[in-house]
């Protein structure tokens, strides 16, 4: 009786699950197919859920209408630049809060967590006018600098360098190598799954960034795929073309999900794991 019980509690987990994934897919699955559309279908009701004719040149019109190939390299650079150095900048302030000794680590350290609880919208006004002051409007290097640094990252790889045996480090020591050998050899390599979990973060966070870059950047050479897509978009529905907007939505998750399939792995040790316990 119990077990016959346990299963029908087993066989709702799962129903609802299967429900709670159809509902999430749901939007994602209306956006491609809309994207696959003829623009008299985009509002026709009922909506159908299957092309009843298949537009594959809407994707072809997208490239006609914007220069696509233009906002994907910026934001694949953008992207991949933000990630290698926020997670290698996190690292190394990360490594030194949980090894290394100085005067006032905890209390430092303290003060750099007080910056997690401030909203980002705060800091645009003053990034801004340091980005201005700089001479970096309308760059790269304001798309790039200050998604460099923050808190999560460095609070995230402290609490994974804190379960690294101390063994390891003596006996590198031992060997002869210095604090930054030490860092680089040793603790870099065993904080792999904590390193891909943060870089798929920040990849995603970065990618999808749309505020920054649309108050820093002002020529068409320097939008990203957000801001880029954003200008498809018309000031009323009928002045929109809806077929074109979907391609380039659909185009712009598709970096997104192949980065987290190929670090998924890695992305749910580092979750799941709090580095290799003594």
């Amino acid at each position: 009786m119990m077990m016959g019980s346990a299963r029908w509690k087993n066989a709702a987990i799962l129903l609802l699950m299967a429900a709670g994934a159809v509902l999430m897919l749901l939007p994602f699955w209306v956006m491609v197919i809309t994207s696959l559309v003829g623009p008299d279908e985009v509002f026709q009701m009922p909506p159908r859920l299957w092309p009843q004719h298949w537009h594959w040149e809407n994707y072809g019109r997208l490239f006609q209408q914007a220069p696509m190939a233009l906002y994907f390299f910026n934001s694949v650079l953008v992207s991949v630049v933000t990630t290698v150095g926020h997670v290698l900048f996190s690292a190394m302030a990360a490594y030194a809060f949980s090894r290394l000794h100085f005067p006032h680590k905890n209390k430092l350290f303290f003060v750099f967590l007080i910056t997690m609880m401030v909203p980002p919208q705060v800091n645009i006004v003053p990034l801004f006018f340091l980005m201005k002051t700089f001479h970096w409007l309308d760059s790269y290097a304001a798309l790039i600098v200050p998604g460099l640094f923050g808190a999560f990252g460095v609070f995230m790889l402290r609490q994974w360098f804190n379960g690294l045996p101390k063994e390891l480090e003596e006996a590198a020591r031992m060997d002869g190598c210095n604090p930054w050998q030490i860092f680089w050899k040793v603790a870099l390599p065993l904080a792999t799954p904590a390193l891909a979990a943060l870089a798929i973060f920040v990849f995603i966070n970065t990618w999808n960034s749309f505020m920054w870059p649309l108050i820093v950047t002002n020529s068409e050479s320097m939008r990203t795929l957000p801001v880029g897509i954003a200008t498809l978009k018309g000031s009323f529905r009928d002045t929109t073309d809806w077929t074109v907007l979907m391609a380039a939505a659909t185009l712009s998750i598709l970096p997104v999900i192949g980065v987290f399939l190929i670090g998924q792995k890695q992305f749910m040790q580092g979750l799941l794991s709090g580095g290799v316990k003594e």
